[in-house]
C-alpha cells in the first residue's frame, strides 16, 4: 500500500515539476510566442480576406465572361471564341485574367481545342498542358487531344503515349475504346504491330460492347498479317 502511495506521489511531483518548466518556458519566451500567434492569426485574417474580397469575385467575374466565350465556341465561331468579339472576353483573355479561377482553367482547355481545330497544333499543346481537372474524364479527353496535335505534328511517338494516357485516365466505354483505337493506328504508322496487335486485342477483350469494337477482328488479322510477314 506505501509502495503503491510512493508511486502515486511520484506521479504528482512529475506533473508538477512538468508544468513548472511549462510556465517558465512561457514566461521566458513570451514575446516570442505572442508573435508567433500573432503571425498565425494575421495569416488566417489574411487568407479570408483574400478569399472573400478577391478570389470569389474573381470567380463570378470569370464565370460571367465564359458564357459568351462559349457561345461563339458552341457556334464554331472558333476566333471570337477565343478572341472576343470587343465587348466580351475570349479564352484568351479569361486564361489571362483569371487563370487561376476554376472558370479560368477551364477556359486553357476551351482555347487548346480551339487552337487544335484552327490547325495550330503547337498552341493546342500548349494550352492543353496547362490544363488541369480533377474531372478524370475531361483530363482524359485533354490528353486525347494533345495525342491528336502531336498526331497532326508527325510526332507518332508522343501521340501514342498521350493516346494510351488517355485511355487509362479514366477506363470506361466512352473515352477508352476510341483512344485504344487511335493508339493502334499510331502504332501501324510505327510498324510497331505487335504493339498495335495488343491494343485492338484490348478493345475487343476490355470493350466489346463500344463501337470501336465492331470492326476490330479486321484490325486484328492486319495487325497478324503484318506480323507473320516480318
Amino acid at each position: 500500500m506505501a509502495k503503491k502511495k510512493d508511486t502515486t506521489e511520484g506521479r504528482i511531483v512529475a506533473v508538477e515539476e512538468a508544468l513548472s518548466k511549462t510556465e517558465q518556458f512561457i514566461e521566458k519566451n513570451q514575446k516570442i510566442l505572442t508573435i508567433i500567434v500573432g503571425v498565425i492569426i494575421v495569416a488566417i485574417l489574411i487568407f479570408f480576406g483574400y478569399k472573400r474580397f478577391v478570389l470569389i469575385p474573381k470567380e463570378k467575374a470569370a464565370h460571367t465572361a465564359m458564357f459568351t466565350a462559349q457561345y461563339y465556341f458552341d457556334k464554331d465561331s472558333l476566333d471570337l471564341a477565343l478572341f472576343g468579339d470587343g465587348e466580351s472576353y475570349g479564352f484568351i483573355d479569361i486564361v489571362d485574367d483569371y487563370g487561376s479561377t476554376k472558370s479560368g482553367n477551364l477556359a486553357k482547355y476551351y482555347t487548346g481545342i480551339c487552337y487544335l481545330n484552327k490547325g495550330d497544333y503547337e498552341e493546342a499543346i500548349t494550352y492543353l498542358k496547362k490544363f488541369g481537372s480533377d474531372d478524370e474524364i475531361v483530363s482524359g479527353m485533354a490528353l486525347g487531344a494533345i495525342g491528336d496535335a502531336y498526331m497532326q505534328l508527325g510526332d507518332y511517338d508522343e501521340a501514342v503515349g498521350y493516346y494510351l494516357d488517355a485511355a487509362d485516365k479514366k477506363e470506361n466505354e466512352f473515352i477508352s475504346p476510341p483512344f485504344l483505337l487511335k493508339a493502334g493506328w499510331t502504332y501501324e504508322i510505327l510498324e510497331k504491330w505487335e504493339k498495335a496487335l495488343k491494343t485492338y486485342e484490348r478493345i475487343k477483350k476490355e470493350y466489346p460492347k463500344a463501337r470501336e469494337a465492331r470492326d476490330i477482328d479486321k484490325y486484328i488479322a492486319k495487325a497478324k498479317a503484318n506480323l507473320n510477314e516480318l
